[in-house]
């Protein structure tokens, strides 16, 4: 039996895999104490499980395994992994959430069956993970996936990036990034709920917005398929629900390929807000399983 949490900066969930995912629970996140936040952990521990596999909204170092966690600073800057070990005496692996997202989805979900799979996430931020023959490419540093960030876009649309750079796709890519993009051509402050109803409803400014958007995110996804070769890109995150949305950056992104493609290559993704849970359990799996 494999427990597997996903953690983010304001709750802790938690679920039990053993052939299907069961959750156990939530408690709140400790943010600023270490000790305490191993012990949240800790208390969901039972004694029958092989291993506890863990997706957060950070990066690991796969060689040092130090951890970059911004909205959790008790564990920023620390090994995770021997500190949850340490607490509970089982091994445990610790994987980025976009990675775990792309997992659950090779595995699970729209990309079963697909040799290489990336899992793409629009939503708050613009994030990705890239799995291959089952398993998590994680790269140097464990960045490999992560094509919201370079600086990639110039002109009037080249915005500041909280990750320090200049143009990244995250900054027009993700709901923030599209209402960045209308206030900008047009001075109205909307909210990205508002401009993808506008959009459907056939609202030309709008449209003309989704369509500036389509042009600054398409390219730089289609330069990332060519790079990675792609079988299938499932698509999660808030903006991807909206009905018609995938479709219609698939449709742009599919015209930049180097490869042509017979049917959809971006389509939704289909594990839901689950996807965390059982890309860790998965994870977990080919550890112990």
């Amino acid at each position: 039996m494999i427990l597997a949490f996903d953690i983010g900066g304001s709750r802790i969930k938690a679920a039990v895999w053993d052939g299907t995912l069961q959750p156990v629970g939530e408690v709140a996140t400790p943010l600023g104490d270490t000790a305490a936040f191993t012990a949240a952990v800790a208390g969901f521990v039972t004694g029958r499980e092989a291993g506890i596999a863990i997706s957060i909204a950070g990066v690991v170092d796969p060689v040092s395994g130090l951890g970059k966690v911004a909205n959790i600073p008790a564990i920023d800057g620390l090994r995770l992994g021997p500190e949850v070990q340490a607490a509970t005496g089982l091994p445990v692996r610790v994987l980025n959430d976009a990675d775990c997202f792309a997992l659950a989805e090779a595995l699970q979900g729209a990309g079963r069956g697909h040799h290489s799979v990336l899992g793409v996430i629009l939503g708050s931020g613009v994030g990705g993970g890239l799995v291959i023959g089952g398993q998590v490419v994680t790269g140097a540093g464990g960045y490999a996936g992560e094509w919201g960030h370079g600086p990639v876009i110039r002109g009037e649309f080249a915005f500041q990036c909280g990750c320090g750079q200049v143009g990244c796709v995250d900054t027009v890519g993700s709901a923030r990034g599209l209402e960045r993009l209308h206030r900008k051509r047009t001075a109205e402050l909307l909210g990205s709920e508002a401009i993808i109803a506008g959009w459907m409803a056939g609202e030309a400014e709008a449209g003309e917005t989704m369509a500036l958007w389509r042009e600054l995110v398409a390219g730089p996804l289609a330069m990332v398929v060519n790079v990675v070769g792609a079988d299938l890109v499932p698509v999660g995150g808030g903006l991807s629900r909206a009905p018609g949305l995938v479709g219609y950056l698939d449709e742009a992104v599919r015209v930049r390929l180097l490869r042509r493609t017979k049917g959809p290559l971006l389509v939704p993704a289909e594990c839901g807000a689950d996807a965390g849970l059982l890309g860790a359990a998965m994870a977990g799996v080919a550890a112990w399983g």
